[in-house]
């Protein structure tokens, strides 16, 4: 008997691919297999609410796979589902989950195969539940996995409604998280990026260890070529976080340290919870112990009441921090965050004026960084042939991309060459 088909679409962050991964797995270990074809007999859309776009492409993801896939079971997940229940009696969909229950995914659908009833199952907004085990997943990029720490946040910010619909911070069970990586590192992966909502909270509610022991435990990993941190608030970096970077080479040496205003003004209205002075002493101690890292941030822009000084003044401290790359985010008004209930005074013009500073000030960065390195002997971990260029191409420990010329295959190397642009 032909074996049945299962499919998967998401959007949004690597947090939401790693769970589309997870969850097929079921299937995979049962009778279905991996498909991308028209009408497969399950598909899985994982949404995402990060903003207002991400809410559009959500509700357009939606609709497109329906109307391509007529005669699948369609499964819908996420943080669009969980914060817009209401909207899905518009949607043409079999199974509706938020961001919960989803390890059950499998055994819903052999419910629904059965009688054929709708099935929402969304718990309330405000949850108390430990962290949510969807088992091991390979999702990779090649050479690279991706590993799930922890879900959830509690920080509140002003603009965000990710402690809503995620819920609080839960952190996952160590021996799980270090059975996974090994899992992975046996699989041949050389790199692991770890992963979650809040990672640097792991470890408070359940107390097992702290963040920083986490990954030293996972840098031990014998095969480990490379541990890369996703995002990390700049309060949750210490002095025995950044000694690790000395005492493991395969600590990768890149950061991404959001900083999101550079106004201590703008901070406090968005329930920052620290200052631009102590996030500065925080990246240069870290760069003190750490010369050559590379640190990342993100900026939103035109927050609600950013004035012309407000934004000149993050301008200058952006300048000053000296950031490798910065990911620009423009606002997006989110109902129910308190940021709603401000005054907007800024105009359509003032932000797109203020995006375009801000991505040219980026592109600047990243080329004086990446010339700071031409000559110089680097390492990279190769990551895939490019067919187009004819070359492999791999990043640095502080994520510098390169291109590499090879008679033989070098994906999954680490090869010391001379950097070049």
């Amino acid at each position: 008997m032909a074996s049945k088909k299962v499919n998967y679409f998401y959007l949004g962050c690597k947090v939401n691919h790693y769970e589309c991964r997870a969850v097929i797995q079921p299937f995979l270990n049962h009778e279905y297999e991996e498909s991308d074809e028209p009408d497969a007999d399950v598909i899985i859309v994982n949404t995402c609410s990060v903003t207002s776009t991400a809410d559009q492409k959500s509700r357009q993801l939606i609709r497109r796979v329906r109307k391509n896939n007529p005669h699948s079971i369609i499964v819908v997940m996420g943080c669009y589902s969980q914060g817009h229940l209401s909207d899905f009696s518009d949607y043409d969909v079999d199974i509706v989950l938020g961001t919960s229950h989803r390890f059950e995914i499998y055994d819903l659908v052999c419910q629904y195969e059965k009688d054929h009833q709708r099935i929402v199952l969304i718990d309330d907004k405000v949850r108390q539940f430990g962290y949510e085990e969807l088992g091991a997943t390979t999702l990779s990029e090649n050479v690279r996995a991706y590993l799930k720490i922890q879900d959830g946040c509690d920080n509140y910010c002003s603009y965000c409604l990710l402690p809503y619909i995620r819920g609080r911070s839960r952190s996952r069970e160590f021996m799980d998280v270090y059975l996974e990586a090994t899992y992975l590192v046996k699989q041949g992966f050389k790199e692991i990026v770890i992963a979650g909502i809040d990672i640097g909270s792991y470890g408070r509610d359940t107390k097992e260890m702290t963040f920083t022991q986490l990954i030293e435990r996972l840098l031990q990993i014998k095969g480990l070529e490379r541990l890369t941190i996703s995002s990390l608030e700049a309060s949750q970096i210490d002095d025995d976080f950044i000694a690790l970077f000395a005492k493991y080479p395969n600590l990768a040496k890149h950061l991404h340290i959001p900083l999101q205003s550079g106004s201590n003004k703008i901070l406090r209205e968005m329930n920052r919870r620290y200052e631009v002075d102590s996030y500065f002493n925080k990246i240069e101690r870290i760069r003190e112990i750490i010369p050559d890292i590379a640190i990342t941030t993100d900026v939103i822009v035109a927050f609600p009441t950013e004035s012309e000084q407000d934004f000149n003044e993050s301008l200058s401290f952006i300048k000053k921090c000296n950031f490798m790359q910065i990911h620009m985010f423009p606002f997006s008004l989110r109902k129910g965050t308190k940021a709603e209930s401000l005054t907007n005074i800024v105009t359509p013009e003032q932000r797109r004026t203020r995006s375009g500073t801000l991505l040219a000030l980026s592109t600047n960065n990243f080329e004086a960084f990446k010339n700071k390195y031409v000559g110089r002997e680097v390492e990279v971990l190769v990551e895939y042939f490019d067919e187009k260029k004819g070359m492999y191409y791999g990043h640095t420990s502080n994520y510098l991309p390169m291109y590499i010329r090879s008679d033989t295959n070098i994906i999954g190397q680490i090869i010391k060459t001379t950097y070049q642009k």
